[in-house]
């Protein structure tokens, strides 16, 4: 009797020791972070010829540094590759605005670094191609920036998407296909600015684990007070997985977090956009019940320009019950809709994980320094 009574004390102890873990906690993210919307004169001319594209694409982020002061702990980079530098130096836009014969608006590239080769940063070339930073580079300068200013914050995302669709019309741009060598530059980029220690890494999560996937289902990912001050990367498509983990089996010496099915060495962040129940989940299962497993998740909370009008706030009250850690949306803390849709947490800028229910979790431990 004494034996089962000291087994079971020593259980709740272990379990009140558990540290806090990365996915333990919800944050606030924003859906292409780097989008400055598209200039007057061209949103003129779009809202004539195309009203539910125009709609689609009608919001507008500040600077990174504003929305990660605001609150922000997960931030998307849309990126196109420019190996030679001037793809995307010329879009059609201007042209077309003379053509209508509408105001100029004001120059996208007035110091010329879309002439020069890198990544660059934008949403639809010859489009909507206006960025709050460019190129990419300096895109993550900002955070860094931002991030040694404010020793101590919750780790940051920054979710990639790599483009190459074929072009919508004549008049765009072809992209670049992407290859094992695109994201070799892309992993090249991201060293350039940050450090080792200054990210969470798919080696860092692995350990000494045979796999990624078999760490974050035996040991979770990172404590959190270990991610402060950080970091990490994940990528967008889940197409473009086999060829970023070519000849780097489970992630190994790579950068970025692969969306991954669970079920594959890689499989540590999943990304399931709709988070009502019955959506996106196929095979891959619920986001519940992935979260309890141990994966990070990153969903969307809006439910697209129409729900967003009507402030309808159904699928961004299922994201924040489902307990996806990333809760992605167009409108954060203050960026509220002209309906008044935004979102955010009653009180802090993270709030603890309603389906996890972490001893660990309280109110001092999401706190950052002042």
């Amino acid at each position: 009797m004494l034996r089962n009574f000291l087994l079971f004390t020593g259980a709740i102890s272990a379990l009140a020791q558990q540290p806090l873990r990365m996915t333990d906690i919800q944050v606030v993210g924003s859906h292409n972070s780097y989008h400055a919307g598209i200039a007057a004169s061209e949103s003129a001319l779009l809202k004539k010829s195309n009203p539910a594209v125009y709609d689609a694409l009608d919001y507008r982020h500040p600077p990174l540094e504003q929305q990660l002061s605001a609150g922000v702990r997960q931030i998307e980079i849309d990126v196109y590759g420019d190996t030679n530098g001037g793809l995307f130096a010329n879009p059609a836009g201007p042209a077309q605005v003379a053509k209508a014969g509408l105001p100029a608006d004001p120059p996208f590239d007035p110091t010329g670094v879309m002439k020069k080769p890198g990544f660059k940063v934008l949403h639809v070339q010859d489009l909507d191609y206006r960025s709050n930073c460019q190129p990419f580079i300096q895109c993550l300068k900002v955070v860094r920036d931002w991030s040694k200013a404010h020793t101590g914050h919750l780790p940051i995302y920054i979710l990639i998407e790599n483009k190459d669709q074929n072009p919508r019309a004549d008049y765009m741009v072809q992209p670049e296909k992407l290859t094992t060598a695109t994201f070799d530059a892309l992993d090249g980029e991201i060293r350039s600015v940050f450090a080792p220690a200054e990210m969470i890494t798919p080696d860092d999560v692995r350990g000494k684990h045979k796999t990624l996937e078999e760490a974050v289902l035996s040991d979770g990912w990172p404590a959190l007070d270990k991610a402060r001050g950080k970091v990490v990367f994940l990528l967008d498509q889940r197409r473009v997985g086999p060829l970023y983990t070519a000849g780097h089996p489970s992630l190994e010496g790579r950068v970025l977090f692969t969306n991954a099915q669970p079920g594959q060495a890689d499989a540590a962040f999943i990304q399931m956009n709709n988070p009502l129940p019955t959506a996106d989940n196929g095979k891959t299962g619920d986001i519940p019940t992935l979260v309890k497993k141990g994966y990070l998740i990153r969903t969307m909370t809006d439910g697209g320009p129409a729900a967003v009008r009507a402030n309808d706030t159904t699928r961004r009250d299922a994201a924040l019950n489902g307990g996806a850690q990333l809760l992605s949306t167009d409108y954060p803390f203050g960026e509220r809709a002209p309906s008044g849709f935004s979102v955010q947490f009653e009180t802090g800028i993270a709030r603890c994980n309603p389906v996890i229910g972490s001893k660990a979790c309280t109110g001092p431990a999401l706190l950052e320094p002042r």
